[in-house]
């Protein structure tokens, strides 16, 4: 299953893995391409989970065939997600992990590929355990000079953490994820959508189903 590393410290990506923001991401983007006439399913959603928004706004695009730009997409995207993140709903397990390894002293981090701006609508609701986290490194952080599936984000997160790559376990839901936690020299669970082929997850050190069949004492 694992090499078990000598974990000391734990990252997570948020969108669809702490929070579920996916469904509300797809139900804005078919709005959006329903007014043209085409279907946003998994056959384009699954090359999309991950990557920066500019990047997933431009696959879209070429992939449906949309008479406008990424930019208009995310300007019309954007302003329909600011009302409906405050009413993300956790993800099955997350608050109970999340608030057992901080009482266990575990070093927990957030690292996102959101901003800061939708960090803090995604989250508003959910302080109750958010609060838990030593840290969260957004997109915005001055250190996060590439996304996802570079590194950066990961390595920011760790050193203001205070530990080295090898020490750091990741929690992921995309394979840009998982390609940054391995670019990053950590290990990484795979905790994939149920639509999404475990095969796509084949680089990770582990896959689970859910956030509730993690067992701390087999890797810390």
């Amino acid at each position: 299953m694992t090499e078990k590393a000598n974990i000391k410290a734990i990252l997570f990506d948020m969108d669809g893995l702490l929070l579920d923001t996916e469904s509300i991401y797809t139900e804005v983007t078919q709005m959006i391409v329903g007014r043209y006439d085409k279907v946003f399913d998994w056959s384009v959603k699954s090359h999309m989970i991950g990557r920066d928004s500019y990047d997933a706004a431009s696959y879209l695009v070429k992939a449906l065939d949309l008479p406008f730009t990424p930019d208009f997409y995310l300007e019309e995207r954007n302003a329909l997600l600011d009302e409906r993140f405050p009413f993300a709903k956790p993800k099955t397990g997350a608050p109970e992990l999340i608030k057992k390894l901080s009482q266990s002293n575990v070093p927990i981090a957030v690292a996102t590929s959101s901003n800061e701006h939708h960090f803090k609508l995604k989250t508003s609701n959910h302080q109750d355990w958010f609060k838990y986290f030593d840290t969260v490194v957004t997109s915005n952080h001055p250190d996060v000079k590439k996304a996802k599936p570079a590194p950066d984000i990961f390595l920011t997160a760790a050193k203001v953490l205070g530990y080295s790559a090898e020490n750091c376990l990741v929690f992921e839901d995309a394979p840009s994820g998982v390609q940054a936690a391995n670019a990053a020299g950590m290990q990484v669970i795979a905790v994939p959508d149920p639509n999404m082929s475990h095969d796509s997850f084949r680089d990770a050190t582990a896959i689970i189903d859910s956030l509730t069949e993690f067992d701390p004492k087999v890797w810390l």
